[in-house]
């Protein structure tokens, strides 16, 4: 079948969009630009008016396939909606006192636990019981409905996560209050709709992340619609487990994307096995901020069914990607002993590395990578940004200046330092899950 019109592949990271056009006579073109976590949308269009301004650059039938970390962003940084908690009557503390397995049980200094992505004031109780079975114990208490939402009104709540006790059993009573809720809120989930499945912590957690996630992702989706606004363009959403979802889809099941960078990534490499007949890989990719690493054995990534936040465990089936914080824009400092470490804090994408040459003072992986000869000082990255050695000869020498060593062995140190961590990924992912890599 002939390919009748452009198709765009779109990964938003923290330091830099990367983006793949191929052109309908089937020519691909590659373009960095600088992310704007602002307006995580501008570097597209960007990248879309650079396309109309060529021969040929007719948008119509637009096809994108877009990676992006605006969910994972929101989680991470705790920037996500005001949402409240509605459980069984009798279940308001489920979030506080979640599991009992604690990892610092041996420390004398107790490390202060994070804050619930709900606070207490925000759970309410409505009355309702249902058995394992999914039998009726007591009837919902519809005429307690309109006192919980003139409460939900008070509280000036953003979104609304719905958790009732074995409704995954049978969701009769979560889906006639998720009914009334939606008919007076914009953004209501329901336990049964993002993960029915025992277990009512895990699941009211991921229940109260995917409400967090429904307002960020929701306007982010809102921008990129406006962005696109008269291009008959098709947007497609990379989510977790490297599948594809449509913006609807999304709006209801935010949560999915949290892993859709790197799952964008693993997919490209699974293709890239299967073409090759490698019947096992290691998938690694360094951005400017992380690096994700993951197993590949005949064609399929590795999947996981859960993972954490805040080491706080939530549902979510996704690529089995480790990542850490080893980018090119990953940050060198010395600690109160003088040691030398590599990030996890990152330049990010303004100011960037001190080469970049936009104010940034500080020497990073990148910097000792130009000093060492990895990468070429003439090249324009993105077409866009020349790199300026000087600057960062500058920075990795005051670093050294530091730790006592010529400029040269400093970022020798840097370099080693970010690979031995980037080994102990691949090791994670690998070795310590027993698989034999030789």
């Amino acid at each position: 079948m002939t390919q009748t019109s452009w198709k765009i592949g779109v990964d938003v990271g923290g330091t830099f969009t990367d983006v793949v056009a191929l052109s309908p006579d089937g020519e691909s073109t590659v373009f960095k630009v600088p992310s704007d976590p602002e307006h995580p949308a501008a570097a597209l269009l960007q990248v879309l008016e650079r396309i109309t301004k060529r021969p040929g650059g007719n948008l119509q039938g637009l096809e994108i396939v877009h990676g992006t970390t605006v969910a994972t962003n929101a989680l991470e940084e705790r920037k996500g909606a005001r949402t409240a908690l509605i459980t069984t009557r009798g279940f308001r503390d489920l979030l506080e006192i979640a599991r009992q397995s604690r990892d610092e049980i041996y420390e004398v200094d107790v490390p202060s636990r994070q804050p619930s992505f709900v606070p207490r004031e925000l759970c309410f109780e409505i009355g309702e019981r249902l058995d394992v079975s999914g039998e009726v114990i007591t009837p919902l208490r519809t005429d307690e409905i309109p006192d919980l939402i003139d409460r939900l009104k008070e509280s000036q709540v953003q979104s609304i996560a719905i958790c009732r006790l074995h409704s995954y059993a049978n969701p009769v009573h979560e889906r006639a209050l998720g009914e009334a809720l939606r008919a007076e809120f914009p953004h209501v989930s329901l336990s049964c709709e993002v993960n029915a499945e025992f277990r009512e912590y895990e699941r009211a957690l991921t229940t109260v992340l995917n409400a967090y996630l429904m307002p960020v992702v929701g306007r982010f989706l809102s921008h990129l619609d406006d962005d696109l606004h008269g291009l008959d363009a098709h947007l497609h959403l990379v989510q977790s487990n490297g599948g594809m979802m449509s913006a609807a889809a999304v709006r209801q099941r935010p949560l999915n994307l949290v892993m859709s960078g790197p799952a964008a990534g693993v997919s490209a490499v699974c293709s890239l096995s299967r073409n090759h007949g490698f019947a096992r890989v290691l998938a690694l990719d360094m951005g400017g901020t992380t690096t994700d690493v993951c197993l590949v054995e005949d064609g399929q990534g590795e999947l996981m069914a859960q993972r954490t936040v805040a080491g706080q465990p939530f549902r979510l089936r996704s690529v089995a990607v480790e990542s850490i914080g080893a980018g090119g824009g990953s940050l060198a400092w010395t600690d109160e002993v003088g040691a030398l470490h590599v990030g996890p804090r990152s330049a990010g994408a303004n100011p960037g590395p001190a080469c970049y040459g936009l104010g940034g003072m500080e020497p990073t992986l990148t910097d000792a990578n130009l000093l060492l000869g990895y990468l070429n000082p003439e090249a324009v990255l993105g077409g866009q940004l020349r790199l300026d050695r000087k600057k960062a000869e500058d920075a990795v020498d005051r670093l050294g200046e530091k730790v006592g060593m010529t400029m040269e062995e400093t970022a020798r140190g840097i370099v080693a330092i970010a690979e031995a961590n980037v080994l102990g990924a691949l090791r994670l992912v690998s070795i310590k899950r027993g698989r034999d890599v030789r």
